[in-house]
């Protein structure tokens, strides 16, 4: 059992032996504080002030308003505030790209386009720019048109029931007036058919027509001004590959050459 000695070391304090001594007070004079780090301390300018792309934007500054483009360095250090080895990284460079020409060894010339010239493209630069980006978008828009046709017209052609009415009647070729008062050849051949036409020439026109895969139907028609009583299509003219025998059975020729041949 614990002594009555090692109960009285732990007792508990007593509210009124706890006592917290009040902060010192300190008495700051404002202005007098600010007055004394203004002069005592002298604060760095931000890192982009004293960056080459700002100096370099305020040293064009000075090239405008430069008699003649000419600045002495000397001058343009003082102005800018830096060190002449900053202001000759800047000219360096611009005389790397033969924008300035050294005329002494404190003196440089603008050699370059006019500046003024330059500010006052900008608008018209803009504006190409803009021009360029609406044109880019309607090519893109063109492309989703032209993707979306022929996945049309594959699905079209590669459907086996449209396969039966892939075909045109005469009156359908007469209806078309850009077919008025014209020879039309209609060809009908079998799947991977080369046909090439030749440069015309001034009395006749060539079409070569090839094939591995079975015979080419060649049908003439001249269309005529829509009229009652129009030609069907069993009255078109018929040529096909397997009747001319002076042609080789792979190739058919314009009925104009052939009539060049004869005469």
């Amino acid at each position: 059992m614990a002594s009555p000695a090692k109960w009285e070391r732990l007792r508990p304090l007593q509210p009124d032996t706890l006592r917290v001594s009040e902060p010192p007070m300190i008495n700051l004079n404002v202005d007098d504080d600010v007055q004394f780090v203004r002069r005592t301390l002298k604060l760095k300018k931000p890192r982009f002030d004293a960056s080459l792309v700002y100096l370099t934007r305020k040293f064009m500054d000075l090239v405008k308003t430069a008699p003649d483009g000419v600045l002495d360095l000397n001058e343009v250090a003082t102005t800018l505030g830096v060190r002449k080895r900053r202001v000759y990284d800047i000219t360096n460079v611009l005389d790397g790209i033969h924008l300035i020409q050294k005329r002494s060894k404190n003196l440089i010339q603008w050699v370059g386009s006019n500046l003024d010239q330059v500010v006052g493209k900008a608008p018209e630069q803009q504006n190409l720019k803009d021009e360029l980006s609406d044109l880019s978008a309607m090519e893109e828009a063109l492309d989703e048109l032209i993707k979306d046709c022929a996945h049309q017209l594959f699905e079209l052609t590669d459907d086996k029931e449209n396969a039966k009415l892939a075909y045109v009647t005469c009156q359908d070729i007469c209806s078309i007036r850009a077919f008025q008062e014209q020879i039309v050849i209609a060809i009908k051949a079998p799947e991977e058919t080369k046909l090439e036409i030749p440069i015309p020439k001034e009395d006749c026109i060539e079409v070569h027509v090839k094939s591995t895969k079975g015979p080419i139907d060649v049908y003439l028609c001249e269309v005529q001004q829509e009229k009652p009583g129009a030609k069907t299509f069993e009255d078109m003219d018929t040529v096909t590959s397997e009747t001319e025998p002076s042609l080789p059975p792979d190739e058919v020729r314009s009925p104009g050459e052939e009539k060049k041949q004869t005469t």
